[in-house]
């Protein structure tokens, strides 16, 4: 059996991890994102039903109404901790089973810290970039308030004390230098 070698990136929301995990499929490496694994499950029946027990007014008509959840989830640290309860299990199940299939893999974990999975990879990448930087770029893609974004930042693992072992990625520069020195990190590995 292959020896899998699987990396997490994760970071802030809008540090930059789509532009890290494309880079990366570009360069021919097998990439994969929990957002799409979720987005995966929630149109499986058996997964909203699960979400439905939990979140009745976030299912509507067999399907997830995001908005609603949202709102439950960004206002409520209970209900936060109940809905990734639910979905990191599942969705970490589908991430190994897909990553085991690789020599290298490199993941898009938006809560590695937060649901404790750090240990479950063999190195971890972390997208730095100020906070300013980050309202903006996802008020730019997602259409959200600042209200709401700062919301998110707020619910996320601080990554001002970065634990040991983690490869710290800077992106208040350029995209060159960021993919610069994200060449230099893989070939670390």
């Amino acid at each position: 059996m292959m020896q899998s070698k699987k990396i997490a990136v994760t970071g802030g929301i809008g540090s930059g991890k789509s532009l890290v995990l494309s880079a990366l499929k570009n360069w021919g490496y097998a990439v994969f994102s929990c957002d799409e694994i979720y987005a995966e499950l929630c149109k499986e029946q058996e997964f909203l039903l699960g979400l439905e027990a939990l979140f009745p007014i976030a299912v509507k008509e067999g399907a997830l109404d995001r908005a609603t959840l949202s709102s439950v989830v960004f206002s409520d640290g209970v209900a936060r901790e109940k809905l990734n309860g639910y979905t990191h299990p599942l969705v970490m199940e589908r991430l190994f089973a897909r990553m085991d299939e690789f020599p290298l893999s490199f993941a898009e974990v938006p809560l590695l810290f937060e649901g404790g999975y750090e240990k479950s990879f063999d190195g971890v990448i972390v997208l730095l970039r100020k906070k300013e930087a980050r309202v903006e770029a996802v008020k730019k893609r997602s259409g959200l308030s600042e209200e709401e974004i700062l919301r998110r930042m707020d619910s996320q693992f601080s990554y001002e004390l970065l634990p040991a072992g983690c490869f710290a990625l800077t992106n208040d520069g350029t995209e060159e230098e960021l993919l610069g020195r994200l060449k230099e990190i893989v070939a670390s590995l």
